[in-house]
């Protein structure tokens, strides 16, 4: 408990339980729908939005703010409409992307630009004025699902059948694509743009193997990526390592014993019945 005398320990579990929110709800979604590349590649696209930042001398979070809907938005509609194939486009506008970033960095003078800790993510120097912004997207993302929570179940499951019965599946799907944006802006101060795509999918995947309900897998979606991150800050700061790259190797640690936990409960089960 001593660790919670500092400030920014404190800064960093409040900003690990705002990701574990933002991630568990849309994390679902990704997994559901199978969107893990298509969220990957928004989230590395979003390098440029970095670059953005340094190069207009403004918070870089406020870049990738800008970029990361951009970029969701174009590869969403290039998706839809156009004949390429969806890892074509992705990986495309992912490199784009990428190397939008780097072009902005290296136009930058004046001085030295370190952006590692916006790739690997450093939870440990979140300002509040950063805690504040992934608070707002925080309630952004959780008073949009539950709007539009039966249209949203619609298409995670079945978009012809969202078409038939009048559904706007592509309007809703470009707009996922943008609250997946905004998640990976809460996400980046965490774990960084490499590391966005493990908390996207590891605490939702982990829900899954418990309900199939979608309501249901939130939650624990959520309760899972409280406890990963949490974990992961409190471990990383005992044996001063990484915190990003730990918390996202005690994700997966974390999901593969719930994947055994889960899987011997189902034997014991279908054992009892027989």
């Amino acid at each position: 408990m001593e660790i919670l005398q500092y400030e920014f320990m404190q800064r960093a579990l409040i900003a690990g339980f705002l990701a574990a929110i933002s991630c568990g709800i849309i994390g679902v979604y990704v997994v559901v729908k199978k969107m893990v590349f298509i969220s990957g590649g928004i989230s590395h696209a979003s390098f440029g939005g970095i670059g953005l930042g340094y190069l207009l001398g403004i918070n870089p979070i406020l870049g990738v703010l800008f970029f990361a809907p951009l970029a969701a938005l174009v590869m969403g509609l290039t998706i839809k409409r156009t004949k390429l194939p969806e890892d074509t486009a992705i990986g495309i506008l992912w490199a784009m992307g990428w190397s939008l970033g780097v072009i902005f960095i290296g136009l930058t003078s004046g001085y030295t630009i370190d952006p590692f800790s916006y790739l690997i993510g450093n939870i440990l120097i979140v300002p509040l004025s950063d805690l504040i912004l992934m608070l707002i997207l925080d309630i952004v993302i959780v008073i949009t699902v539950f709007l539009l929570y039966k249209e949203f179940l619609a298409i995670s499951f079945d978009e012809e059948f969202g078409e038939v019965v009048g559904v706007p599946v592509e309007i809703l799907y470009l707009l996922l694509l943008l609250l997946i944006s905004l998640t990976v802006v809460v996400l980046i101060q965490v774990v960084g743009i490499i590391l966005v795509i493990a908390l996207l999918t590891i605490p939702a995947a982990a829900a899954r193997q418990y309900t199939h309900t979608l309501n249901k897998m939130m939650f624990i979606s959520i309760l899972f990526g409280a406890i990963f991150t949490t974990s992961g800050l409190l471990i990383s700061y005992k044996l001063d390592i990484v915190p990003g790259a730990t918390i996202v190797l005690v994700s997966g640690i974390g999901f593969i014993l719930s994947y055994l936990f889960s899987s011997y409960k189902k034997t014991v089960i279908v054992e009892e019945i027989k």
